[in-house]
């Protein structure tokens, strides 16, 4: 490594000022600095050497990723045999079981999912290395988790284009337009998926297809999906209760039927095992709270994360489901306060999405009210506001925004207790 590392360095003044490929300067920092630790040292001020510089922190969160991906993909190709075998019990026969083609499974995922982060980390890092082309700098190192985080929020059939754009947008608009990494005010990645959220709500609200193959089988089906299937997620479900037309994995229930009676088929369909595991419909990498905890338990041994932010987020949509608990009105406020922990992107959200140390409180105290008052939020809009399902997205975004409000009264709370002290002193 001392010998590429070597040849490496004397390659620099080739590309920097007045070399023979300055214009490529951006392209030769981004791979050298990606390879080994920048040169770059301070001339003032503090000085602190550490192994660990920007990339590799970002690389740490992409190996804390790494066990969503994999589920993601394996569930991926499990629904959508799934779904085979409703239309071919004859050729699919048991795939309906976890474990049963098991192989086809996974293959079939990495079909649907590796498109998609391909995609996604095409159109990010084209329009980053336009903008660093442009401003004389390096790739920006945030989206090499951005890359991934992207495709990991979407439903595993949402057209490539649709990754492109969005990425693209969230690139561009989310962060470049603020100065680029470090400087952006909502994460990137959410943007992404917010931004197709409101620009193609049919193919990302989290009520509908949601499972690999089911828009072929609705086309085939004239719209609709055939009896004993359903292309829904558990929020999608849960939205239905609070109209008159409840509905659990494709089965229309009645609308005078009791809140318990509702909850028993939603737990019935839903049990709080697989819902765990990750055994439900729902966006690529979301779905399994033992993978992203798995993640977490990687991001806290290595001081990555926030325990603040995580535990705190988790805490607050514990004590709001507590709260809609109290209050219910309908079935889906009824529903036990832990579901909202393992449905939908909750977990995923408190993980990777919360802890965002750009967009994020940066006071010890403010992490714990920014990530208490983001999980309940979450819980809030999922359940008074069934039109958005996923309430966790917007929760984040809206908390990055109040990020630095809450900073600044944790400061000035702060400086007025320090004040007193002084005047008792």
């Amino acid at each position: 490594m001392k010998a590429l590392k070597k040849v490496i360095h004397n390659l620099d003044p080739k590309f920097e000022k007045g070399g023979k490929w300055e214009k490529m300067y951006p392209l030769y920092e981004t791979l050298s600095t990606f390879l080994f630790t920048p040169k770059h040292v301070t001339k003032k001020g503090a000085h602190i050497r550490d192994g660990v510089d920007l990339k590799r922190t970002m690389f740490m969160v992409i190996i804390a990723l790494v066990p969503c991906l994999l589920f993601g993909i394996y569930n991926t190709g499990h629904w959508h045999y799934e779904l085979q075998s409703y239309l071919n019990p004859e050729q699919y026969a048991g795939y309906s079981d976890y474990l049963t083609g098991f192989g086809d499974k996974v293959v079939y995922g990495l079909i649907q999912v590796l498109p998609l982060v391909i995609v996604s980390y095409a159109a990010g890092l084209g329009a980053e290395f336009i903008f660093g082309f442009i401003r004389g700098h390096g790739l920006h190192e945030g989206f090499l988790v951005s890359g991934l985080l992207i495709p990991l929020t979407m439903p595993a059939d949402v057209p490539l284009w649709m990754v492109a754009v969005a990425t693209v947008f969230a690139v561009v608009i989310g962060k470049e337009v603020f100065g680029g990494t470090g400087m952006n005010i909502l994460n990137v990645a959410l943007t992404a998926r917010a931004f197709l959220f409101f620009a193609y709500p049919t193919a990302m609200s989290g009520d509908k297809v949601w499972k690999s193959g089911t828009k072929e089988v609705m086309a085939e089906n004239g719209g609709l999906m055939p009896d004993g299937s359903s292309g829904a997620t558990a929020l999608g479900d849960l939205a239905t209760f609070v109209g008159d037309s409840p509905s659990v994995a494709g089965e229309a229930l009645s609308a005078s039927a009791s809140n318990g009676a509702l909850l028993d088929k939603f737990q019935a369909a839903y049990d709080p095992i697989h819902a765990f595991i990750g055994m439900i419909p729902g966006s690529v990498g979301e779905t399994s709270t033992l993978a992203v905890l798995i993640g977490a338990g990687i991001l806290l041994f290595t001081g990555v994360a926030s325990w603040r932010i995580i535990l705190s987020f988790f805490a607050g949509g514990f004590v709001f489901g507590l709260l809609m608990n109290g209050i219910s009105a309908n079935a889906y406020m009824d529903m036990p306060a832990f579901y909202h922990l393992i449905i939908g992107g909750f977990a995923f959200g408190a993980v990777f999405m919360a802890t965002d140390p750009v967009t994020a409180s940066q006071t010890q105290y403010g992490k714990l009210w920014y990530g208490f008052l983001g999980g309940g939020l979450a819980v809030l809009i999922r359940v008074l506001n069934p039109a958005y399902p996923e309430g966790v997205m917007l929760a984040i975004l809206f908390m990055n925004v109040m990020a630095p409000l809450i900073d600044h009264y944790v400061v000035q709370a702060n400086i007025k207790r320090r004040q007193k002290r002084f005047k008792t002193a």
